[in-house]
């Protein structure tokens, strides 16, 4: 063993193992990817959730709080009163006590007068901005720190001219505010925020993992009818391609069931063709070969020289029809598995193609002395077309017309269009004995031979002609020939119709 071969087998497992690898990094689970798509958005969202859900508590827990500062501060108003030019406040022991004293918050509050001044309350609770003075009667609320702790303050003025009925003049004017805040620390609020997410989210902890079975649950249930679909065709035989019953499959499966079939149908076709070739092979060469078996034993038991050459041509003509009837069997199979995704359909000038066609049997017309001759179009006619598939039809068209066509007469191959239609046109004249049009739906079956003639052949040439022209979605048609000159041999037009693709069009696609 050489050392490349070596270090091939050396490293030939470990490039299997990558590949096998790569498969399974390939594949994909459609459970997971559902689960994935279900769960994912579900996780991300639950953070999100309980961000929402804190602000809104947050909310939630400052209104009532807020409202008892706005009371605070609307009775602590209605308690101040001016007595001979000075602001006196009526609170009680017990009110005042009311305001200073909680279980969780400390309550401030501050009055000051008209001139700035301390009249009650805590001397530090800060001012409220100038730009933040509300209207006389009216309480706002603000943020604020005191003595680096967090506090939720509400504030008003009072006008103290409402109080003065006997002011005139520039006192009556102009109003004589009295600032009037009570402000509250944050825990009581923050402890009725987090009760609230309590509240919520601690249920959540338990329905989550219920949601997440549920969610397991169902998806195993929803993809149920795949498994049981496989267990189906998996029970099934290996011969057995009848379609699968979609009745009893979900709606969202019921195309992949339609696709299934629609293989399993040209499966079946594929198994049909193939059998039907070995049966007609192995019918159709039993003649062939029983033949030659003949004059092979023919010829051992000659001893005459002549007669033994006799057999040996024979012999060789035997196999001659053999070796046709195997290519004409082997070129039908080819053309019935023949499909766009097998041989992509490309470009095709028939002009060129028949012409290439006919160079091809112009020594065959010589030695049968028949003039064969070509008539094409003034420009390109471009088709779509398998252009081995065109070849293989038209020189079983061009055989089939010299095979029938007495000597010195003519075979005529002839490209043209018809503009009207939009089609293009290629037909095969020639000057033979003609078909009975009873017989020209036939002549297309396999094996099928006209009674009556004495020509040799296997049946298959138009078999093949058809299925070709099949494949290409063009019509064929057999005519009378109109230029015939012999009433003894009327002879006959094949002609074949594609569909055209204007010569402009294809340059503008290729360009």
């Amino acid at each position: 063993m050489t050392e490349g071969a070596k270090k091939a087998l050396e490293t030939s497992p470990p490039d299997n193992a990558l590949l096998s690898q790569a498969q399974e990094k390939t594949q994909r689970s459609l459970f997971g990817e559902i689960l994935d798509w279900m769960l994912a958005p579900l996780l991300l969202l639950w953070p999100m959730s309980i961000a929402i859900t804190y602000l809104v508590a947050k909310s939630i827990a400052n209104q009532p709080f807020d409202r008892a500062l706005e009371d605070n501060v609307l009775v602590l108003s209605q308690q101040v009163r001016e007595i001979d030019g000075k602001i006196q406040t009526q609170l009680s022991n017990p009110a005042r006590d009311i305001l200073r004293a909680d279980d969780l918050d400390s309550i401030y509050f501050q009055i000051k007068d008209v001139r700035g001044d301390i009249v009650d309350g805590d001397r530090d609770l800060p001012l409220p901005a100038d730009d933040d003075k509300p209207l006389a009667g009216t309480i706002q609320l603000r943020n604020d720190n005191l003595r680096g702790i967090d506090i939720r303050v509400a504030y008003g003025y009072i006008d103290l001219n409402k109080g003065r009925p006997f002011a005139t003049g520039k006192e009556q004017q102009e109003p004589r505010l009295a600032l009037v805040q009570v402000g509250e620390t944050l825990e009581k609020r923050a402890v009725l925020a987090n009760e609230i997410i309590k509240g919520v989210i601690l249920p959540q902890f338990i329905i989550l993992p219920i949601a997440l079975a549920l969610v397991w649950f169902a998806l195993s249930r929803g993809l149920s009818p795949l498994a049981e679909l496989q267990q189906r065709i998996r029970a099934r035989r290996p011969d057995d391609l009848s379609p699968i019953d979609s009745r009893h499959v979900p709606e969202e499966i019921t195309p992949l069931v339609k696709s299934l079939n629609e293989m399993l149908e040209r499966l079946a076709q594929t198994i049909d063709i193939q059998k039907r070739f070995i049966a007609d092979a192995a019918h159709q060469m039993k003649t062939p070969l029983a033949g030659m078996r003949m004059q092979s034993e023919l010829a051992l038991r000659q001893t005459d020289q002549a007669e033994i050459h006799r057999s040996l041509i024979q012999l060789a003509t035997s196999s001659e029809a053999a070796t046709r009837l195997v290519n004409q069997l082997l070129t039908l199979a080819r053309a019935e598995n023949q499909t766009p995704a097998t041989k992509p359909l490309e470009a095709v000038d028939l002009n060129a193609l028949a012409l290439g066609v006919v160079r091809d049997w112009i020594q065959t017309s010589f030695a049968q002395k028949i003039d064969l001759g070509i008539e094409q179009a003034e420009f390109p006619v471009i088709i779509f077309a398998n252009p081995l598939m065109l070849r293989e039809m038209l020189s079983n068209l061009i055989d089939n017309a010299i095979r029938y066509t007495p000597q010195e007469h003519s075979v005529t191959v002839r490209v043209s269009i018809n503009e009207e239609q939009a089609l293009a046109i290629l037909e095969v004249e020639d000057n033979g004995p003609g078909i009975p049009i009873a017989e020209r739906e036939h002549v297309f079956e396999r094996f099928y031979r006209i009674l009556g003639t004495n020509v040799q052949g296997s049946g298959l040439g138009l078999a093949i002609v058809r299925e070709i022209a099949q494949q290409h979605d063009a019509k064929i048609e057999i005519n009378d020939n109109p230029h015939h000159e012999d009433p003894a041999y009327p002879g006959c037009v094949f002609r074949i119709s594609f569909r055209l693709n204007p010569y402009d069009e294809f340059i503008d696609e290729a360009g």
